[in-house]
C-alpha cells in the first residue's frame, strides 16, 4: 500500500504539536540541535514514499505543515487562557515572540517603549513569551534584593563562548560573592584615593585640549566625555594604555569594537538559546576574536610595565597582595578589566553628557549650580586635589541624582530569573510563575508619577532638597540608576567622585551654552538629543551634543 501526500499531512501537524509540547518542557539551550531536529523530521515522514514517485512539493508541503502545526501551537499557547502570564496584561506581539525584544535593542528604544507600555498597561507588564516588567517599588527588593531572584538564562550571551569565563556581571551565588571581594578592595577608601589621582591627571588633559578646542567652535561635548572616561578607565583598570585625548577620537577602533560587540550580546540577550549559533557564525568570531585579542594586548603590556605608583584594579582583581587563597586565572582578570572599562567608560559619560544637557537646557538651574561650585572651590585647582569638599556639593549633587533619574545609564537592566519549581509573589499583588524573566526597568520606575511627583518627567533638582511636602513626592529609594542589592554596581563611589570632579571642574572653567543650529523640522539639534539615548542595555549616544564654550 502506497503512502500519499495526504495520509502524511495529519502526522506531520501531529508531530508539530509534539515538538511544541517537547521544547516547552525541555527548552533548549542552543539552537543547533533544535533546528536539525526540526529539518530531518519532515523528510523521515516522506521516507517510506517511494523515490521514484517522491516529488519536491510532497516534501515542501508536509515540511510546511509540520511546521505551520508547530508555529500555531506555539502562538496559541503564549495566547491562551491556560498560559501561566494569560492574566498579565500587555500588547500582542511580545506575548508571541521575544524577536520583538530583539528589534526593540536594534532600534535603541527599549527604555521608552517600556516606559510607555507601564503607562498603558500599568505596573506589571508582560513584555515577552515568559517575561515581565515590573515598576512597583516593593519590587525593587524582592527582585533585586539579597534574597530576591538570581539572574538567569538573559545573562548568558554575556558569557564568552569559547572561554566561558563569567565575570562579576553573569556570575552568581558563591561565586558572584568571590569576584566581588576583589572588587570591593579596588573600591576600598585608600584604592579610590589613588584613584583621584588619575582622574585629576586625565581631567587636566581633557581641559587642555578643550581650551584649544573651545576658540575653533562648538564643541561635540559628549564625544570628549567619553575619551575622558575611556582613557581614565584604561588607567585605573590597566594601569594605561589608551590616548583618546590625545588622538581627539578612536584611533585604534577600541570603543568601536567594545560598542559593536555589546549590542550584538545586548540583542542576543532576549534569545540567548541563539548566542552558541551566533557566536560560531565566522564574521561573529572574527569579532569576538579582536576582543579577546585586544584584552590580551592590554594584560601583555600591564604584566610587561609591573604595577605602577598608584594601584590598578589589576592590581586588586590579579591579588598582587596576596589576599586570596589561590590566585585567580588570567583569562578571567582580563574578562573583568574588559567589563570594567565598558561598564565604567559609557555610563559615567552618559550621566555627564545628560547632566550637561539638562543645565544647559534650563539656564536658571544652570547659573545655581555654577555658582555653588565658585563657592566651594574658589581656587580652580583644588577641584583636583581635594575631594573631602563633595558633601559641600549639595545642589550639583542634586542635579546629579536629577540627570540619572531621568537618563539612568542602564534604562532597563537585565532580568532576573524565577527559579525552576517555584513561583514568587512579588509586591504582594503579582504570582510570577517558574522561569519567567523579571525586570525591574529604572527609566520606567524612576518617572513614575507614583515616586516622583510632580512632573515626572521634568528636571527638577530641587525635588531632592525639599522636605516632606503634601504636593510633593520624591522616594529616593526608587532612584536605582546604580542597580541595587548585592549585585549592585560596585563602581559607584569611583563613579560620583569621578562625576562630580569632571562636572564642577567644567563649570569652574567655562560658560556653556548649546551651539547655534539650523533647526530641522523645527527641532535644532540640541533639542534631539534624549531621542539619540539608544538603550542596548548600556546607554549608547548615538549623535553629537553641540556646545559653545568660552573660558570665564
Amino acid at each position: 500500500m502506497s503512502t500519499s501526500l495526504k495520509d502524511l499531512i495529519g502526522p506531520a501537524i501531529v508531530l508539530g504539536v509534539l515538538n511544541h509540547v517537547y521544547f516547552h518542557r525541555f527548552e533548549p539551550a542552543s539552537a543547533g540541535g533544535p533546528f536539525l531536529a526540526l529539518a530531518v523530521q519532515p523528510l523521515l515522514l516522506v521516507a517510506p514514499i517511494d523515490p521514484a514517485k517522491l516529488a519536491p512539493a510532497t516534501v515542501g508541503m508536509v515540511t510546511l505543515a509540520f511546521l505551520a502545526s508547530l508555529s500555531i501551537s506555539i502562538v496559541a499557547y503564549r495566547l491562551s487562557p491556560w498560559h501561566p502570564l494569560a492574566k498579565v496584561p500587555g500588547p500582542l506581539l511580545p506575548r508571541i515572540t521575544k524577536w520583538w525584544g530583539v528589534w526593540l535593542t536594534y532600534s535603541g528604544k527599549q527604555h521608552r517603549v517600556i516606559k510607555a507600555l507601564h503607562d498603558r498597561y500599568g505596573e506589571c507588564v508582560r513584555t515577552g513569551p515568559n517575561e515581565v516588567s515590573i515598576i512597583r517599588l516593593e519590587a525593587v527588593k524582592e527582585v533585586l534584593g539579597a534574597k530576591g531572584l538570581q539572574k538567569g538564562q538573559y545573562y548568558e550571551p554575556q558569557v564568552d563562548p569559547h572561554l566561558k569565563i563569567r565575570n562579576v556581571i553573569t556570575a552568581t551565588g558563591d561565586e558572584h560573592t568571590h569576584r566581588r571581594r576583589a572588587w570591593l578592595r579596588g573600591m576600598s577608601p585608600e584604592s579610590l584615593k589613588e584613584f583621584e589621582v588619575l582622574v585629576a591627571k586625565r581631567l587636566e588633559q581633557l581641559l587642555a585640549r578643550l581650551d584649544g578646542l573651545a576658540v575653533e567652535g562648538p564643541v561635540n561635548i559628549a564625544a570628549w566625555l567619553g575619551y575622558f572616561a575611556f582613557d581614565f578607565m584604561g588607567d585605573m583598570a590597566f594601569g594605561g594604555g589608551f590616548e583618546m585625548i590625545r588622538d581627539g577620537g578612536d584611533k585604534e577602533g577600541y570603543w568601536t569594537l567594545l560598542r559593536q560587540s555589546n549590542i550584538v550580546i545586548a540583542a542576543l540577550s532576549h534569545v540567548p538559546w541563539l548566542a552558541p549559533t551566533i557566536y560560531g557564525l565566522p564574521f561573529v568570531t572574527e569579532s569576538s576574536k579582536k576582543l579577546r585579542a585586544f584584552g590580551s594586548r592590554i594584560a601583555a603590556n600591564r604584566i610587561r610595565d609591573g604595577p605602577k605608583l598608584t594601584k590598578d584594579l589589576w592590581y586588586h582583581l590579579m591579588d598582587e597582595d596576596g589576599h586570596e587563597k589561590e590566585k585567580p586565572l588570567m583569562k578571567n582578570v582580563v574578562s573583568e578589566g574588559i567589563l570594567a572599562i565598558i561598564a565604567g567608560s559609557d555610563t559615567t559619560s552618559v550621566a555627564l553628557s545628560s547632566l550637561l544637557w539638562c543645565l544647559l537646557t534650563h539656564p536658571d538651574i544652570y547659573a545655581r549650580v555654577q555658582a555653588e561650585v565658585d563657592a566651594v572651590y574658589p581656587v580652580a585647582e583644588h577641584i583636583l586635589d581635594d575631594c573631602s569638599k563633595h558633601s559641600e556639593l549639595v545642589f550639583l549633587t542634586a542635579c546629579l541624582n536629577e540627570a540619572l533619574r531621568l537618563f539612568p545609564p542602564v534604562p532597563t537592566g537585565g532580568a532576573r530569573q524565577v527559579p525552576t519549581g517555584e513561583s514568587r509573589l512579588i509586591a504582594g499583588r503579582w504570582v510570577i510563575p517558574e522561569r519567567t524573566q523579571v525586570f525591574i526597568p529604572p527609566y520606567a520606575i524612576q518617572r513614575s508619577a507614583e515616586y516622583f511627583s510632580p512632573a515626572p518627567d521634568a528636571f527638577d533638582p530641587d525635588r531632592w532638597l525639599r522636605g516632606a511636602d503634601s504636593e510633593t513626592t520624591t522616594t529616593p529609594a526608587a532612584l536605582i540608576a546604580f542597580s541595587y542589592g548585592p549585585a549592585n554596581c560596585v563602581g559607584r563611589p569611583l563613579a560620583w567622585r569621578e562625576m562630580l570632579m569632571v562636572a564642577s571642574a567644567l563649570l569652574k572653567r567655562y560658560d556653556m551654552r548649546f551651539a547655534v543650529s539650523a533647526a530641522a523640522g523645527g527641532v535644532k539639534e540640541h533639542e534631539k538629543y534624549p531621542d539619540l539615548l539608544d538603550d542596548v542595555f548600556i546607554t549608547n549616544v548615538r549623535g553629537r551634543l553641540m556646545v559653545e564654550m568660552k573660558l570665564r
